[in-house]
């Protein structure tokens, strides 16, 4: 089943610099082969750097339960060391409306 995904995670580390790079790639290894896309804002606030990840697009999970499922198994650990926070919403294709499938 195809679903309409938006993703937002919030990733923390120690001030180094560059940090939206490192948060790049980690993407790219945990999402490249997903028909999602991601733009990120970097900001460096009391010595720390932090980058706002927005996923968007089209995935085969069909609840936040298989997306997280499929982030346990696949995504980088550098991932987790630096997540401090997400916002999960997945929307399934229904026939019709959303609201009640049949119109």
């Amino acid at each position: 089943m195809i679903s309409e995904t938006y993703l937002d995670f919030c990733f923390i580390r120690e001030q180094a610099g560059e940090f939206a790079f490192v948060i790049d790639e980690v993407l790219k290894n945990t999402f490249g082969k997903k028909r999602l896309n991601w733009f990120l804002e970097e900001k460096t606030i009391d010595g720390a750097d932090m980058v706002i990840a927005e996923v968007k697009g089209m995935s085969d999970w069909s609840s936040e339960e298989d997306t997280l499922l499929f982030l346990e198994t696949n995504a980088d650990p550098k991932f987790w060391e630096y997540l401090q926070g997400y916002r999960m919403l997945i929307y399934p294709v229904t026939k019709g409306c959303n609201s009640c499938g049949t119109h």
